[in-house]
């Protein structure tokens, strides 16, 4: 392998990025062509295409990388979150890594992937009574709803507040919840 094409081709995708994102700040995906990208990135359409298939493509990828960026995040915790406040792995990190990446963050909700993005149960320990147990599904799509809505609600807002202010507002409103 040729290490300084490695390098080249890394420093193209990541123009091509930084391209993509600045026309999505202005502009719905479907709106964005390819010669836009190649135009303000100032590349050729062929590296794009040796990097990308198409502009859903280049999307796909970004959403994976934010997604290993959070993994790298929590490390082998994000498999086994566990809901409740006594024995949460907490949404501080992460609250943190939205506040000092909001362009991606606003990138990847301006393309829809939170809503296409599920939480499995499989993916998720709780520790809840048996009543709470047979709506467990129904707490976990209002949450998951109710936490994307507060995050883009704060990114829209320019991430005024601290995380820590943030993530005590999400905690405040499972006080007294008997999870």
């Amino acid at each position: 392998m040729n290490t300084p094409n490695n390098k080249r081709k890394k420093e193209s995708a990541m123009k091509i990025k930084r391209a993509f994102i600045q026309f999505l700040q202005t502009r719905e995906i479907n709106e964005i062509s390819v010669s836009d990208i190649c135009k303000q990135a100032q590349i050729n359409r062929s590296t794009f295409y040796a990097n990308f298939l198409d502009i859903y493509d280049l999307a796909d990828k970004m959403r994976d990388d934010l997604h290993n960026d959070v993994h790298e995040l929590y490390g082998d915790s994000i498999d086994s979150i566990t809901l409740g406040m006594n024995q949460s792995l907490g949404v501080l990190p992460l609250l943190k890594h939205i506040k000092e990446n909001q362009i991606f963050y606003n990138t990847y909700f301006k393309l829809g992937y939170d809503s296409r993005h599920q939480v499995s149960l499989t993916e998720i320990t709780v520790d809840v009574d048996e009543k709470f147990a047979k709506h467990i599904e129904y707490h976990i799509e209002f949450f998951r709803n109710g936490f994307n809505s507060v995050i883009k609600l704060w990114l829209k807002n320019g991430c005024k507040e601290s995380p820590e202010e943030i993530a005590g507002i999400i905690r405040n409103e499972y006080i007294g919840r008997k999870f």
